[in-house]
């Protein structure tokens, strides 16, 4: 019996030893970079850089703040992360739920084809969606990324929210409607409560997918009043000419803090809200 214990012991110590590890692997580039910034001699490429700076200063993040729109990047980027999440969670979850429990001619072949539109890269749409946009006069307006964010995120939000629906139990908007609640009722009171979890969970991956977009931002927006954090970030990268990569690393930091913020605040949810939409196709 001791020996099944220790060999256990040792087991999950081997275990949680090994997941540390790939923890700090994957905390290499975060390190680094938040050395470079805090390193005051800048040797970035040197042979005596270390990721403990002998010297420590914060005026890369000042200049950050002070000589970078970065305060204007990130007014754009929680404008258009707002208009999406609302836009995207607004008209994904009415039709998450009326696909999980409604059964009409043609169901299944529109899930399919979402489906199968959604596994295409969207680089690949890429010169129709600019010429549908320049049609309507939308490139280089923030309504227009607004429409494709929310275009994309939406059909990501229906098939996650439908399998979380999918996995509720009918009984209990039956036992809902025997009570006297009506369908608005049923919704508002008993099903979106029980699908919180996925709800945040959906949210929160929107909110990543317009803070750290690239491909669509630097192609639809141009000029660096409309500029958001991700294209705001590629102008800073260093050059022979130009740049400093210690105030790039530094913004690179910045930006990242509010996502991690967010993951923070809703880990709790993390785990049941993206397994259970995954429970039923």
């Amino acid at each position: 019996m001791k020996a099944k214990t220790v060999k256990r012991m040792v087991s999950g110590t081997a275990i949680n030893l090994f997941f540390v590890a790939c923890c700090f692997l994957a905390l290499l580039p975060i390190l680094y970079a938040l050395s470079v910034s805090l390193d005051a001699r800048g040797s970035l490429l040197s042979s005596n850089f270390s990721f403990i700076p002998k010297e420590f200063t914060l005026a890369h993040y000042a200049r950050v703040f002070m000589e970078e729109p970065v305060i204007l990047w990130f007014q754009n980027t929680m404008l258009l992360t707002a208009a999406t999440v609302i836009l995207a969670m607004a008209t994904a979850v009415p039709a998450a739920y009326v696909f999980s429990r409604k059964r009409f001619p043609g169901r299944t072949a529109v899930l399919r084809v979402l489906l199968l539109l959604y596994s295409f890269p969207s680089i690949l749409s890429m010169f129709a969606i600019y010429k549908l946009m320049s049609t309507l006069g939308l490139v280089n307006t923030h309504i227009g990324l607004i429409v494709i964010y929310a275009g994309t995120m939406s059909v990501f939000a229906l098939l996650n929210m439908k399998g979380y629906f999918d996995a509720i139990p009918v009984e209990i908007e039956e036992a809902g409607r025997m009570d006297g609640c009506n369908d608005l009722n049923i919704v508002t009171k008993i099903v979106l409560p029980l699908a919180r979890p996925t709800l945040i969970v959906t949210g929160v991956m929107i909110v990543n997918f317009v803070w750290n977009e690239y491909i669509f931002s630097i192609n639809f927006l141009t000029g660096s009043d409309r500029m958001t954090l991700a294209s705001g970030l590629y102008s800073l990268q260093a050059t022979e000419t130009s740049g400093s990569w210690p105030v790039f690393a530094a913004a690179s930091l910045v930006v990242s803090f509010p996502v991690l913020v967010i993951f923070f605040l809703s880990q709790k949810h993390m785990v049941s809200g993206l397994t259970s939409g995954g429970v039923k196709g």
